[in-house]
């Protein structure tokens, strides 16, 4: 038996099948749209995401060099304020040996209290406050258990000046 195919159906096959490669090439090309805008967007939001980190890194590297110089600030005063007080004690010594006794119990008490002043006003000013850590940590490393004491003892009196007792 012979299959016979009528032309009309021939004909709407074809149209079907130009249709269908329409659609193809129509879904295809909106597949590809689709891809560009999606990379597009990509690369958009890369640009902004790199954009952001850049001026949060810039942002917070302008922070720490304020944060640098203010403590390079504070320790030139607080150094400033140390030698001033070293000066002044110095000052102060002088004083003590001017107004107080010279001589008997009074006078050697005195003079032992001007020769502390000046000797503490000169270290102050020549060591500073770096000189002032340094030997203190020489002094801890030297002692360590005298230093953990001495340490347990000021937090024990700093916690009980700062604690309100109740009656």
């Amino acid at each position: 038996m012979a299959i016979t195919t009528s032309p009309m159906k021939s004909a709407q096959e074809s149209r079907g099948g130009e249709y269908l490669d329409k659609a193809r090439d129509t879904a295809e090309t909106a597949v590809d749209k689709a891809k560009d805008v999606a990379s597009g967007a990509m690369d958009k939001a890369k640009d902004v995401a790199s954009g952001a980190m850049d001026k949060a890194k810039d942002v917070a590297s302008g922070a720490m060099d304020k944060a640098k110089d203010v403590a390079t600030d504070f320790g030139k005063k607080a150094e400033d304020a140390t030698h001033a007080v070293g000066s002044g004690m110095k000052s102060l010594a002088g004083t003590v040996r001017e107004n107080l006794p010279k001589e008997g119990v009074l006078g050697t008490a005195s003079s032992t209290v001007a020769k502390g002043l000046e000797a503490s006003g000169k270290y102050l000013e020549k060591e500073g406050l770096a000189g002032i850590a340094e030997d203190m940590t020489n002094l801890i490393r030297r002692n360590p258990i005298p230093a953990l004491l001495v340490g347990v003892g000021l937090g024990f009196l700093l916690a009980r000046a700062t604690t309100h007792h109740r009656s």
